[in-house]
């Protein structure tokens, strides 16, 4: 019989333990902690794990984890593998249940991500709720700001929770963006809550609401359909090349919640880019300045989704490398609307061998009394599914 409990917050030790210990055959905890007995049994994760495995029907064993056993922690991953009636498990306090008492916070406005020993945010948790709670290693707040770059500094508000439990915690608002983050070791145990101050959007833009350069910017339903078409999903790596005012790229995010990376040549575009970045408060993008075609190979992680809506005749020429590094399973959708370009993308393609699907798209508004027609340039679609291996 496995019984798993948390210590709760603070020091190392069983001082939170609300349980008999010494009705056990042993003891197991990481190698953190600071007891000492005979039964007790320090251990790393993938020990402890095997050690329960070979000994949970022969012994009475106690496996004490840190916080909370049912959040975030290794508690639950050795329960799974047990069978139900062999497995107890005893609550503690975690570290979001004390910031939340602390900071008057209710269960139903908070999400939690974690950034510790993670590269990338759970995009569809991160600042969509009024809270977000992020448990947090030494290099976590430089991700965040990284993330949160072209948002205001007013747009949220952090505070942090340093060595909770401890007899010197701190839980106070702090700038992540100033010095003020030096005084703290990040190598110690901290958590932060970041509350969210601006309005959430999720649905279509209209394309006002999008600062741009004469013509360069994809319309609203052909940019609804495109978005479509690529079959986004959250936390999705999107590349949206030859970006314009980046409206596609934005509505991957503000709608889909992707991490998207814009490309763009243009000085002037690329200053409205990062005016719409801020006015549409997009989360952990990035904005690569120049030619497109110059920085593809300097990128490591593939993208499950491309967008190639601009760009011109070296970016045509690169389809088949941008084929290459779509991960298997990825869409690529390129737009065009000349017939000139459409015909250099049939010609690479074939060339390639590349299998491709064309979309004709045409929009026509009529306004009034069905008096006056105003018809838009006509789209062509170009849609690429990448086959997985057999």
């Amino acid at each position: 019989m496995v019984t798993i409990i948390g210590n709760g917050m603070g020091e190392y030790d069983f001082s939170n333990l609300n349980i008999d210990t010494t009705k056990y055959d042993k003891i197991l905890c990481d190698v953190n902690f600071k007891e000492e007995q005979n039964n007790i049994l320090k251990l790393k994760f993938k020990e402890i794990k095997e050690y329960i495995l070979s000994n949970y029907e022969k012994e009475s064993i106690l496996y004490v984890v840190t916080g909370s056993p049912l959040f975030f922690s290794a508690g639950i991953i050795i329960a799974n593998t047990l069978p139900k009636e062999k497995v107890k498990i005893i609550n503690n306090t975690s570290s979001k249940d004390y910031m939340m008492e602390k900071l008057f916070i209710s269960e139903s406005s908070i999400d939690t991500v974690s950034l510790h020993g993670r590269e990338h945010f759970d995009l569809s948790r991160f600042l969509t709720n009024s809270y977000t709670f992020v448990l947090c290693d030494k290099d976590s707040i430089k991700k965040i700001i990284g993330a949160v770059k072209f948002l205001n500094k007013e747009d949220i508000t952090v505070n942090i929770g340093y060595k909770l439990g401890y007899e010197d915690e701190i839980i106070k608002q702090i700038d992540i963006f100033s010095k003020e983050v030096d005084s703290f070791d990040l190598s110690k145990p901290y958590v932060l809550v970041i509350k969210r101050n601006f309005a959430l959007k999720n649905e279509v833009s209209e394309d006002v609401e999008f600062d741009t350069q004469r013509g360069m910017i994809t319309k609203k339903y052909k940019r609804h359909l495109s978005l479509q078409n690529l079959d986004l999903k959250a936390n999705q790596l999107f590349w949206d090349i030859g970006a314009g005012s980046g409206s596609c790229g934005i509505e991957a995010y503000t709608r889909y919640k992707t991490r998207t990376l814009f490309f763009e040549k243009n000085e002037e575009r690329i200053e409205h880019i990062k005016k719409n970045l801020t006015k549409h408060k997009v989360i952990a993008c990035e904005l690569f300045v120049g030619e497109a075609q110059d920085k593809f190979e300097s990128l490591e992680e593939n993208p499950q989704r491309i967008f190639v809506g601009g760009g011109g005749e070296e970016v045509i020429k690169r389809l088949p490398y941008l084929y290459k590094r779509l991960e298997e399973g990825g869409i690529m959708l390129i737009n065009a609307i000349t017939l000139k370009h459409l015909s250099m993308m049939n010609m690479v393609l074939n060339e390639a061998n590349i299998d491709y699907e064309i979309h004709s798209i045409s929009l026509t508004t009529y306004k009034g009394k069905l008096d006056l027609v105003e018809p838009e340039r006509q789209l062509f679609q170009i849609k690429i599914i990448k086959e997985e291996s057999k």
